[in-house]
C-alpha cells in the first residue's frame, strides 16, 4: 500500500539490507475512494564501480557483436578488467586504439558519483604488458641510434600513456634526454643526445 511497505517486502524477498540495495520508486501509490493504486518500487543489488564498468562493457560488446568474457579484479584504488575473446584484434585495434577508447569509457562509467578518481585498466590478452615491453625496447634502440649518429630522433605520434613509458624508460639515461612536441592527437617524443 505504501512505498515503505513495498521496499520492506522487496528487501525481504531479495534478502538484502537497505544499504546493499539500489531502490527506485516507480509509483508512490494512492488511496482512492473506490480504487487504490499500489506503490511500486524497483530494487536491485548495489554494484561496485568495477561491476558497473563490466556491465557497460558487456553491453558495448553485445552491440558490436563480439563474444567476450570479462574478468574483474578490483581493490580500493584500482580496477582491472581483462577481456577474453577469440576476436582480440576487434577489441585491441591498431596499436591499442580501441582498447584505449574502451578504457576511457569504462573509467567514466566506474567513476560516476565518486569524489576521488579510481583508475580503471581494460586489457586484452596481456596486450598492455606486451606493448610496454615493446616500447621500452624501442626507446633503448632509438636512444643508442641517437647517441651513435649524434642527431635527435623523432618517434611517431603516440598516446599520453605510451609517451610516458618512453620518457620513463629513458629517464635515467645520462646519454639522452626526451621531450614531447606537437599538439594532441599528434604529440610525439624527440630523443636528443646530450
Amino acid at each position: 500500500k505504501t512505498v515503505e511497505a513495498a521496499v520492506e517486502e522487496g528487501l525481504k524477498t531479495l534478502n538484502l539490507s537497505k544499504e546493499e540495495a539500489e531502490i527506485t520508486v516507480l509509483e508512490e501509490g494512492k488511496k482512492g475512494l473506490f480504487k487504490s493504486v499500489p506503490a511500486k518500487v524497483s530494487i536491485r543489488k548495489k554494484m561496485t564501480d568495477g561491476e558497473r564498468a563490466v556491465e557497460f562493457l558487456d553491453k558495448v560488446f553485445e552491440i558490436l557483436n563480439i563474444p567476450v568474457t570479462n574478468e574483474l579484479t578490483e581493490d580500493e584504488e584500482n580496477t582491472k578488467i581483462n577481456v577474453i575473446t577469440t576476436s582480440s584484434y576487434s577489441v585491441i585495434g591498431h596499436r591499442g586504439e580501441i582498447l584505449d577508447s574502451l578504457q576511457i569509457l569504462a573509467g567514466a562509467v566506474a567513476n560516476i558519483g565518486r569524489e576521488d578518481y579510481k583508475r580503471v585498466v581494460v586489457d586484452c590478452e596481456n596486450y598492455r604488458e606486451k606493448r610496454e615491453e615493446t616500447l621500452k625496447k624501442l626507446a633503448q634502440r632509438l636512444a643508442e641510434k641517437a647517441v651513435r649518429t649524434g642527431h635527435k630522433i623523432a618517434i611517431e605520434p603516440m598516446s599520453p600513456y605510451e609517451r610516458r613509458i618512453i620518457h620513463s624508460a629513458l629517464s635515467d639515461s645520462g646519454e639522452v634526454k626526451t621531450m614531447s612536441e606537437g599538439k594532441e592527437p599528434n604529440r610525439f617524443i624527440v630523443i636528443i643526445p646530450n
